[in-house]
Order: C-alpha cells, then sequence, then structure tokens
C-alpha cells in the first residue's frame, strides 16, 4: 500500500491503464480503491475508535472528486475527533431510509382503503353497491386517494367538501361526509390509523341541511319530455323504455336499475319489489303498458337476469347498470327541454304522486302506489297493501302518460 497524496492526474492515468488496487492512501485516513469488481475507483475513509480499526465507503470517484473527497473526510474526522461513529451513523442512516421506504411500500393509502371497506362491508350486503363505487371514483379518490390514510388531514377533508359543494352539488357533499366518515372509521378497526380525520365536520361544514324538493314535471313538461326522447341522438329505445317505467310505477330509480326478472311475474303482472329503502317488500300491479315495455326490455337483456344489465364494461363488480347512467341520459335531453327548468330523475316520483293526487286518487294509495309508510297511528295499525287500489289509481296514470304522450307527437 503505497503513502503519500495523491493527484488527479495520478488517479486518471490509473483509470486508462486499467491499474487495479485494493488501497492507495491520501492522508488522514482518506484511501481509494480500484478492485477488478468495481466499474469505477471508490473512496474509502479508514479511522479508530476506542482502540478499534474502523472503515466506511463514502462514495466513489466519479461522484466525489479527489478535493471533495477530502473535504469529506475532514468533516468526517472532525465528529470521530468529538466520540462519533460514523460508520455506524452511516449504517443507522441507511437502514432508516430502507425501513422508510418499506413503509412507503406497505402504507395503505386512503384509494385501497376505500376499496376493501367497499368489498369487504357493502359488496354483497348493500342492494345498492353502486352508490358508494361512484362516490369514491368520483369524489373521494380524485381528492384524497392518494394520500396515505394516516397521513390525512382535516384540512384535506375540507377542500374535499368545498370542491364538491363548488361544482353545485351540496348533497353530495353530505352523501360523500358520511360515506368518509365510515371509511376511515372502518380504518380505525383495521388499525391502518388511529384517528378519523372526518370525525370533527358536520352537514354544516359540507352541504349544509339538505331542503325536501318540490319539482315536478306538469303535464305540458311531460309532453315535452316524452317528445324529446324521441328526437335525442345516443338516447336510445332502453332509456325510453327506463324513463317511462320510472314514470309509471312510481318506483326508485335504482330498485328498477338493479330489478332481477326472478322477481318481474308477467303472466300476472306483479313485480315483486324487495330489498327497499324504507325495508317494505311491496307487491306494484303492473298496467297493461308497464307489460309491453318489459317485453321489450326483456329481450334487449340477451338472457340476462338484470332486467338493465350493465351497457359494456360500467364497472365489473355491477352486473347491472349503475346510478349513473340515468342521469347520463337525461342530460342527451336537455337540448330539446327548451325553457324548462332543471329537473332530476328522482323527480319523477314526485311527478307521479302530484298526478296521482289530480286524478283524485286517496293521498293514502297514492303515497302507498310511492312505497311510503303511512304516518302517524294510522300507520301502526293500518299494514294493508291497497294492492287492488294501487292497481285501478297506476291504471289511470297510465292512461294519463298515453295521452300527453301521443300529444307530443
Amino acid at each position: 500500500m503505497s503513502v503519500g497524496k495523491l493527484t488527479d492526474i495520478q488517479i486518471k492515468a490509473w483509470i486508462k491503464a486499467g491499474e487495479r488496487f485494493e488501497g492507495r492512501a491520501d492522508g488522514n485516513g482518506l484511501y481509494l480503491c480500484y478492485r477488478e469488481s468495481f466499474a469505477t475507483p471508490k473512496w474509502r475513509f479508514r479511522y479508530s475508535l476506542a482502540g478499534k480499526a474502523r472503515a466506511m465507503w463514502i462514495g466513489s470517484y466519479g461522484e466525489l472528486s479527489l478535493a471533495k473527497a477530502r473535504e469529506t473526510v475532514r468533516m468526517l474526522s472532525a465528529r470521530v475527533a468529538l466520540g462519533y461513529d460514523v460508520a455506524g451513523e452511516k449504517k443507522e442512516r441507511k437502514a432508516s431510509a430502507i425501513a422508510k421506504i418499506e413503509a412507503d411500500k406497505n402504507a395503505r393509502r386512503v384509494s385501497d382503503l376505500a376499496t376493501e371497506y367497499f368489498e369487504r362491508q357493502i359488496l354483497g350486503r348493500w342492494k345498492h353497491p353502486d352508490i358508494l363505487r361512484r362516490r369514491i371514483d368520483k369524489d373521494i379518490n380524485p381528492h384524497i386517494g392518494n394520500l396515505k390514510a394516516d397521513e390525512v388531514k382535516p384540512r384535506h377533508i375540507d377542500e374535499m367538501l368545498q370542491n364538491i359543494v363548488s361544482r353545485g352539488a351540496p348533497t353530495v357533499a353530505n352523501d360523500v361526509l358520511r360515506w368518509t366518515k365510515r371509511i376511515f372509521n372502518y380504518g380505525i378497526k383495521r388499525h391502518i390509523l388511529e384517528v378519523n380525520p372526518a370525525a370533527a365536520f358536520e352537514l354544516s361544514d359540507a352541504g349544509g341541511q339538505e331542503k325536501s324538493r318540490e319539482r315536478f314535471l306538469t303535464d305540458d313538461e311531460l309532453s315535452q319530455l316524452f317528445s324529446a326522447m324521441k328526437k335525442a341522438k345516443g338516447f336510445g329505445r332502453q332509456n325510453e323504455l327506463t324513463f317511462k317505467l320510472l314514470l309509471l310505477l312510481c318506483c326508485r330509480k335504482m330498485e328498477l336499475c338493479s330489478a332481477r326478472w326472478e322477481n318481474v311475474d308477467l303472466n300476472n303482472a306483479i313485480w315483486h319489489l324487495t330489498g327497499t329503502k324504507n325495508g317494505d317488500d311491496i307487491d306494484i300491479p303492473l298496467p297493461e303498458n308497464a307489460i309491453l315495455w318489459l317485453n321489450e326490455l326483456k329481450i334487449m337483456s340477451c338472457n340476462s337476469e338484470w332486467v338493465l344489465p350493465a351497457r359494456k364494461m360500467q364497472n365489473r363488480m355491477i352486473p347491472h347498470i349503475v346510478e349513473s347512467t340515468l342521469p347520463v341520459a337525461l342530460a342527451k335531453l336537455r337540448p330539446h327541454l327548451h325553457g324548462i327548468d332543471n329537473f332530476t330523475i328522482h323527480d319523477f316520483r314526485r311527478t307521479a304522486r302530484t298526478h296521482l293526487a289530480s286524478l283524485g286518487v286517496d293521498p293514502i294509495v297514492a303515497e302507498r302506489c310511492l312505497n311510503h309508510r303511512i304516518k302517524g297511528v294510522e300507520g301502526i295499525y293500518n299494514r294493508h297493501q291497497y294492492f287492488d287500489e294501487r292497481k285501478k289509481a297506476l291504471l289511470l296514470w297510465q292512461d294519463k302518460l298515453i295521452k300527453l304522450d301521443m300529444d307530443s307527437d
């Protein structure tokens, strides 16, 4: 092993000649090593601590010039003089860096947590799992999905909610807040995080108190709706039949979207509706036009078990059309609905209820057509299903819809 100050000229000459060596000293514990296995020479610092020889690599000649290597050794020697084991510190830093990398790899992100919650707690248990799936994909993941679950702060939740409110969707913001709380509570149970960052938020921090809507479609608006369904490009016959069934049968959109043929008795004109929002199963009488429309959908469903099977690959987890399908279809009608105030698919139920009243249908029968529970003491003791009365009411409503549809031509 040679002793003496090294020079850049010497080092470059050794590299050019391919001269290999175990160690050539520069002084103050700095050595240059150029083993057969090295692509370029490497710097090594040797020192003594508590009577024991220690050594550590500090970089390659390509990374550290001779001058920088000497400066590094001066700083390391100063720490050794103070009693620090610089080689041990380097190992600890390396171990800490590796541990952090592994921790990052294993860290559960909000998108992973939300998916696990959806698959373990919702899918297979909830009647309409696609509602949450849409909230996760459209509202939660774009805002906090890439964050580590245990690093989400209340400010992240606030930013997400305010973004949703700013796009004019306060009800969605409230919905997202409810689901976000549940997802993070699940994460606490799974020991993924210790504190729910959404816990302190109330509806007033999201979309606020939800007001009951009063929107319904008048006779003229219904006629325009029927006309638009015939004119709008890309709307399609399946969407037209679906909209008409929603209006006529007074059902919730997801009740129809997730309907199975096994529950639709076309021969006896009854739809056995189960798993409803209020938990009350009900038999819905099917008027003549409903039978015709359902038979048409039966052909379109191509032997599927679902009345409205998923189109293309909307969502591999959801075999029937999802919540967002109908609002997207409704948007295609907007250009043809001149002078009509905005309305939603859910307003169809209020439309049906309002027109049933105008047709003279008894209020209790009309409420049962929507599968609403009868309120008060009357509701406690009166468990009658009013099937025959509802059948007559829906016939009246069918006749009015047929007339309005004909007027739209």
